[in-house]
């Protein structure tokens, strides 16, 4: 008997994770845009040390050992046939692909900043960004990051810690940062940010220029609709969630007023037998919770009770945003709990324990190490 396929749409942070759940139990086939898991975690740590950074979220697909059975292919989705269960994508020579399936994952996450986009990127450009994007940064005596989400203040505070000569302000329209966090979480990190030299400005709206995507660190002045004179800085990073989700290659009645995929709490999408959607892209709740609250566990078992008829778990979404703020700092990672509360790693246990036990082996179930020849023609 053949075994079912799944076709995983998307090979980001969430897609990967449910592509390693399927891949004992269902012939995966994973399309994405970019040459390995590009993830679009811990910006403040992408742009102050890219090198770190590209070590635990820059991964290449035959690294994960759970993806040795799953076929990946490097393309751009360009539209699905939800009655013919067909995705359709162009490969990176301009070739057409037609894959047919029995379940779907849409995983294609959104566009937020030049950090998080869907464009089809081979190595090199993956790499040349990194570099550039961190060599601009390095060059300016001041930077200014506007934005109160978790992506502004991790930014600003690795910033600051990385030069420290650098005038640094983070903006942000509120009272305080961080709101989608407990209020415990926002008193620790702004304790944190001062400690670095991080200048606070509350109650900014930034007046963001006609056309613009957030797409580019920007330079020059910025303009405020509540009201205060203009800033300047050598460079401006805008890291005010302006997302917009990557389904243009969906039909629209699988999608709500705002573009993103409908689903049930099974993550389903309705009126769809086996077609399923996870992470950013999933109207799941406001926040989007799937995406971070380890979904693809309960995923890749509804997958499974759909193809087999067994019954479905439901997901429940997490009330506030948690997890990690400011990303690994010299005395090590600190952790927040959706109630404001902090677990610490101390610094000799990141590369000890947290990245080789529990993340590598825990949740990706067996990441394979980078030889001296590809770390130098392929890692940033």
């Amino acid at each position: 008997m053949s075994r079912p396929r799944v076709v995983v749409a998307g090979l980001g942070d969430s897609g990967v994770l449910v592509a390693i759940r399927l891949a004992r139990h269902a012939d995966v086939v994973g399309i994405s845009a970019k040459p390995g898991l590009v993830s679009g975690q811990e910006l403040g740590t992408r742009l102050s040390r890219p090198d770190m950074w590209a070590r635990d979220y820059w991964i290449a697909f035959d690294r994960f050992r759970r993806l040795d059975d799953v076929r990946t292919v490097h393309a751009t989705l360009t539209g699905v046939d939800l009655a013919a269960r067909k995705v359709f994508a162009q490969h990176v020579d301009g070739g057409a692909l037609c894959e047919p399936y029995d379940a779907l994952v849409i995983s294609t996450g959104v566009t937020n900043g030049f950090w998080r986009r869907p464009d089809l990127q081979s190595t090199d450009q993956v790499r040349d960004d990194l570099r550039g994007r961190h060599a601009r940064l390095a060059a300016a005596e001041s930077v200014l990051v506007i934005g109160g989400g978790a992506a502004a203040v991790s930014s600003a505070a690795n910033v600051a810690r990385t030069w420290p000569d650098k005038r640094v302000s983070l903006y942000f329209p509120g009272e305080r940062a961080l709101r989608q966090h407990h209020p415990r979480v926002w008193q620790r990190v702004r304790r944190r940010l001062i400690d670095a030299g991080v200048d606070l400005h509350a109650g900014h709206r930034a007046v963001v220029p006609d056309g613009f995507g957030c797409d580019d660190i920007t330079t020059g002045a910025v303009h405020w609709s509540t009201g205060q004179p203009p800033a300047f800085a050598d460079a401006v990073l805008w890291t005010i969630g302006q997302v917009v989700p990557n389904t243009g290659w969906l039909p629209a009645d699988i999608l709500d007023e705002h573009g993103f995929v409908r689903v049930t709490p099974q993550l389903a999408v309705p009126g769809h037998h086996g077609v399923f959607a996870i992470g950013d892209v999933a109207a799941t709740d406001p926040l989007r919770s799937s995406a971070r609250n380890r979904a693809d566990g309960l995923l890749a078992h509804n997958i499974r009770a759909a193809l087999s008829g067994g019954t479905a778990r439901t997901f429940r979404p997490a009330a506030r945003r948690w997890g990690s703020v400011l990303g690994v700092q010299p005395d090590g990672l600190e952790v927040f709990t959706p109630n404001g509360q902090s677990l610490r790693f101390p610094a000799w246990s990141i590369e000890r324990l947290l990245q080789p036990w529990i993340v590598r082996r825990g949740i990706y179930r067996g990441v394979r190490g980078i030889s001296a020849v590809m770390r130098s023609s392929s890692a940033p």
